[in-house]
C-alpha cells in the first residue's frame, strides 16, 4: 500500500515532533500495509514553510534513520502547499516540490473557503504542466456547502485526495457522510492518512480500504489502489467521468 499524504517529517510542521515519533508512526504505517509514505509537510500555510531542498535533504536522513532501525518503509518526498498567488512564481524558481518530482502537485484550500483565484490557479499550474491535487477537500466549509465547485474543478482537471480518517467517521459523522458522497460522485481519486502522529491524527489506511472495498466493491478498492502506483510512476491515473451533484443533497449534512 501506497500513502501519498503523511506528516513524518520530524520538526518541520504540526506533524511528528522528533525523530523518535518518526519512527512510531513508520512503524505504525508498515502495520497498515503501508510499504511506501510520502512526506508531505506543509508549505505556505501561514505558520509552516517547507521549501523544496530542505525536504529533499529531510527526506533523505529519514530514509537512512529507517533503514538503520530495519523499518520496511520507502520515503518519498512531496509538499502540502497552501494555494497562494505566487505557487506559478514559486515552480519556476524551483521553491515548490511535487510529488516524488512527478507532474502531480499538491494544492490545499483554507478550511473554511475556497479563494476567489482558485479555478485561475489550478489552471496556471497545469499550464505549468502540472496537474494538482487538492487535498482534503471532504473538510473544506465551501466545498460542503457548494460542491458544484469541486466539480468545476474536476472536470477541469484537478484531482482530489480524501483523507482516510474523514472516510471512516474520525472526524464525525457529516465529514464521514460528504466523503462518501464524492467517492459516490467519482469526484476523488486518492486515499491518503495525511497522518500527523500515531494517536489523535493516524493512519487509518486499513480500516478505510477495507470500508471502500465493503461499500463499493472491489473495482473502487483497485482503481485508488492503482491510482497511487501510477502517480509515484508518473502515469496518467484512472478518472471515472465526474458526476454533477445538487447542493440540496449535501445540505441534509447539518
Amino acid at each position: 500500500m501506497i500513502d501519498i499524504h503523511s506528516h513524518i517529517l520530524p520538526g518541520v510542521d504540526d506533524g511528528a515532533k522528533n525523530e523518535e515519533d518518526s519512527l512510531a508512526m513508520a512503524r505504525e504505517a508498515v502495520s497498515q500495509g503501508i510499504t511506501t509514505i510520502f512526506a508531505t509537510p506543509h508549505n505556505k500555510n501561514g505558520k509552516y514553510e517547507n521549501e523544496k531542498d530542505a525536504i529533499l535533504k529531510n527526506v533523505k536522513i529519514l530514509s537512512e534513520l529507517f533503514e538503520k532501525e530495519n523499518i520496511p518503509l520507502s520515503v518519498i518526498s512531496g509538499q502540502e502547499t497552501r494555494i497562494n498567488g505566487e505557487m506559478i512564481e514559486d515552480i519556476k524558481d524551483g521553491k515548490l516540490l511535487s510529488l516524488n518530482s512527478t507532474k502531480y502537485l499538491f494544492v490545499e484550500f483554507p478550511s473554511a473557503h475556497v479563494p476567489r483565484y482558485s479555478s485561475q490557479m489550478l489552471f496556471d499550474i497545469q499550464v505549468a504542466g502540472y496537474t494538482p491535487i487538492i487535498v482534503h477537500p471532504e473538510r473544506n466549509q465551501e466545498l460542503i456547502e457548494h460542491p458544484s465547485r469541486l466539480y468545476d474543478f474536476v472536470k477541469k482537471g484537478a484531482l482530489t485526495q480524501i483523507t482516510a480518517a474523514s472516510l471512516v467517521g474520525k472526524f464525525g459523522k457529516n465529514i464521514q457522510k460528504f466523503t462518501n458522497q464524492l467517492v459516490e460522485a467519482n469526484l476523488t481519486h486518492f486515499i491518503a492518512s495525511d497522518a500527523h502522529n500515531t494517536t489523535t491524527r493516524g493512519f487509518c489506511m486499513d480500516e478505510a480500504f477495507r470500508e471502500v472495498k465493503n461499500a463499493y466493491g472491489s473495482d473502487y478498492f483497485y482503481l485508488f489502489m492503482e491510482n497511487s502506483q501510477l502517480l509515484v510512476d508518473n502515469m496518467n491515473v484512472n478518472r471515472m467521468e465526474p458526476v454533477p451533484v445538487k447542493r440540496k443533497k449535501f445540505l441534509g449534512l447539518f
